[in-house]
């Protein structure tokens, strides 16, 4: 089975029709849009991207490199084309205007002209762009905290992860291009694309491996997780990312009613983006843990939330009759990362954490600040320029300033001193020589007018990210009996 590339994974070198662009305007500001060539349209120019930077239809968009450069369109916003006549009143249905798509597929796309001002950069669709332009349905993991989490958790290509609250998908395109390693298809071969061809030709190579990167992406809410797989297959991931709506607080992590069959994710790495990550906990063990540690970490939980509720009968939970069957990787360490807002939240995590085995446990916290890099130009010459800094580059240059204006100064004060003289000689020759002393007590002790006003600095707007605490955990593979005879066979 050919699997056709992914744009997040290979966008190759130019855009294509039918394939996800993003236009950037500003930097925080890009907007997504799926490229069309069909003529179904409001616009004789065929589709069109209008934004505060001009109109851009979608033909001046497809086929150009990423990364270009693409000028804004002269486009009839107005009238929009023989679509725009509104039906009357009185008008029956014979008499109303075509439907999109009848004889409109007919007729040739309209050349646009090249307006005077406006333009955008078109760029490939990645995590990180589609982190600054995706419809948020929730608070999103932006770029600063899931690249520090993927580090964090050592995720390579070949790794299952498990992700509890998925969301708006933030966080899944970002561990499903950390985990790639290739297309499985039904051959059990995988369809790897190596870079495109300056003709856009993909290949694809044929390899086998033991593993396919995978991401398991369980979400609560029914009508997130439907919309959320809907976008993970208009991406081209729905052959690496499976999106299941569960409450994992209950039913866990396991495959096997959705399935239908005995499957497990057998994870390696796991991401907890859930209002009480500890009652998932008991989920992610080797083991079938205790009745007593079931019990003490559901009630860790606010009695009052409905998903603490029947905490007393928390072995319910994990019902004996049921086999248990644990989702994680049996023959590797396990790593797991915890989302949270609060320390309250992260106490409890961690006292869940100890009581289920899991090692080397530390919290983090993501804080920074974006930094401004500009190229600035320094010198007396430019004064007047705008963004420029009319400041000395050099010492001469400086020394030479301060000749001049102490050689204006000079002039000036000497212009002054012989004014100041003339309007004393009047104001003596007049009855009344007072007049000139409310003026000096006006203005007297007043400072210079540069030196007025207060000396204030602003920094930077700060990154986009959450105030938010990341648990980090690790839990050892289980060594039974059977390994600890074999290493002593192998190492004596």
């Amino acid at each position: 089975m050919a699997t056709s590339p992914s744009p997040f994974l290979d966008p190759g070198t130019h855009s294509a029709p039918n394939s996800l662009g993003i236009l950037q305007l500003r930097r925080d500001h890009l907007i997504p849009t799926v490229l069309s060539s069909s003529t179904d349209s409001d616009y004789v120019e065929g589709k069109v991207e209008n934004t505060r930077f001009g109109s851009f239809p979608h033909s001046t968009l497809i086929g150009q490199p990423w990364g270009t450069q693409i000028l804004a369109s002269v486009v009839d916003t107005g009238s929009r084309g023989s679509k725009s006549k509104k039906r009357k009143r009185g008008d029956t249905e014979g008499d109303s205007p075509s439907t999109p798509g009848t004889h409109e597929t007919k007729r040739d796309i309209a050349k646009a002209a090249i307006a005077s001002s406006g333009f955008v950069h078109l760029v490939p669709p990645t995590p990180e762009t589609w982190t600054l332009c995706l419809p948020h349905r929730t608070q999103v993991v932006y770029t600063p905290d899931y690249s520090y989490i993927l580090q964090r958790l050592r995720v390579r290509p070949g790794d299952h992860i498990i992700e509890a609250g998925a969301g708006s998908g933030s966080f899944t395109h970002a561990a499903v291009r950390a985990v790639f390693n290739g297309y499985l298809g039904e051959d059990g071969m995988f369809d790897s694309p190596k870079n495109s061809d300056r003709d856009g030709t993909n290949h694809i190579l044929k390899k086998k491996r033991s593993r396919c990167g995978r991401v398991y992406s369980y979400e609560f809410h029914a009508p997130r997780a439907k919309q959320l797989r809907a976008e993970i297959e208009e991406h081209g991931l729905s052959s690496l990312v499976r999106v299941i709506n569960r409450d994992v607080y209950e039913d866990g992590f396991c495959l096997d009613s959705e399935a239908g069959i005995d499957s497990a994710p057998d994870a390696d790495v796991i991401f907890l983006d859930l209002p009480a990550p500890w009652l998932a906990l008991k989920h992610l063990t080797r083991s079938r843990p205790s009745t007593a540690v079931v019990k003490s970490i559901t009630t860790y939980s606010n009695p009052s939330t409905p998903s603490a509720e029947g905490s007393e009968s928390s072995p319910q939970a994990l019902p004996t009759e049921k086999l248990f069957r644990s989702p994680l990787n049996p023959n590797n360490a396990v790593r797991i990362c915890t989302f949270s807002p609060c320390i309250e939240q992260v106490t409890k995590t961690v006292s869940a954490l100890r009581s289920l085995g899991w090692l080397e446990i530390g919290m983090a916290e993501i804080l920074s600040k974006r930094l401004e890099v500009r190229r600035e130009r320094i010198g007396l010459q430019e004064e007047g320029l705008r963004g420029a800094n009319a400041s000395a580059a050099t010492v001469s240059e400086a020394v030479q300033r301060l000749r001049d204006v102490e050689g204006r100064a000079k002039v000036f004060h000497g212009l002054q001193k012989e004014k100041q003289e003339e309007i004393m000689r009047r104001a003596e020759t007049q009855k009344r020589g007072e007049k000139i002393e409310p003026f000096k007590e006006e203005n007297k002790g007043k400072g210079k007018l540069y030196k007025e006003g207060r000396l204030v600095h602003r920094t930077e707007p700060e990154l986009k990210t959450h105030t938010s605490y990341l648990v980090f955990a690790i839990l050892p593979r289980q060594w039974t009996k059977e390994d600890e005879e074999k290493a002593r066979k192998k190492w004596g």
